[in-house]
């Protein structure tokens, strides 16, 4: 019997969990290509901005171009926006501390890090739930599937191998669904969790990288009130 006669002379209830297995798997497909293209994209515009800062444009130049291209900016790019745009706001009021501005700076670009990253991580709890509950989703259709052969045969007087083999067959089936919808799921989930984790070190990194900058900035003279201008490396 080929697949497809299997499906079709299931019992309903195995057919309800084939079905919810392969709208299951389809998802999981979607939210697949989707975190691949997501995630390119997020590498690219993370490192156009680091090429960016590091090529000696003023702060307050990508601070602008930053505010102009918020919405297609990457998490990078908003995480330093975050940030500047804090220590600027402190600069205005005239607060002169050091340790005040820079730590409201990292402040308000630890929470744009949470942010992205919240964001970032989006569908990959649903990839994990399918990659851990297809497999029992598809036993349960099989155990179902047998138990539902079995009564049928209850009233022969004669059991043979090929009366018994089509129905185990339909209910190892559902198995087969439930292992072919998990099995890209966990390994879509692990790939996207390292290269999430990856994306997260490099934007610590950067985080740490510029409160650095604006520590030994800071440190070198006392800052006017008003808006910073200079390079990364220097007002």
């Amino acid at each position: 019997m080929s697949i497809l006669q299997l499906v079709l002379h299931a019992s309903f209830t195995v057919q309800l969990v084939m079905l919810v297995l392969l709208i299951g798997s389809i998802a999981s497909w979607a939210a697949i290509f989707r975190k691949l293209r997501s995630l390119k994209e997020i590498k690219a515009q993370n490192d156009e901005f680091e090429r960016e800062f590091w090529s000696g444009t003023s702060l307050n130049d990508l601070y602008a171009a930053a505010a102009q291209n918020a919405r297609q900016g990457g998490p990078m790019e908003r995480i330093f926006a975050s940030g500047m745009r804090e220590y600027q706001k402190l600069r205005e009021r005239r607060i002169a501390d050091p340790g005040t501005l820079l730590d409201g700076a990292r402040r308000a670009m630890r929470a744009s890090f949470q942010r992205e990253m919240d964001a970032t991580e989006s569908n990959l709890s649903f990839l994990a739930s399918v990659g851990s509950i297809s497999p029992y989703v598809g036993l349960f259709g099989t155990v179902w599937g047998i138990m539902h052969a079995f009564t049928g045969l209850a009233g022969l007087q004669q059991v043979t191998l090929a009366t018994v083999a089509p129905g185990i067959a339909e209910a190892l089936v559902a198995t087969a669904l439930g292992l072919f919808a998990a099995i890209p799921a966990v390994v879509a989930y692990n790939r996207f969790a390292r290269d999430i984790d990856r994306i997260s070190i490099k934007q610590e990194t950067f985080i740490e990288e510029f409160s650095n900058i604006l520590q030994r900035n800071l440190g070198v003279h006392t800052p006017p009130a008003g808006p910073a201008t200079g390079s990364p490396t220097g007002y």
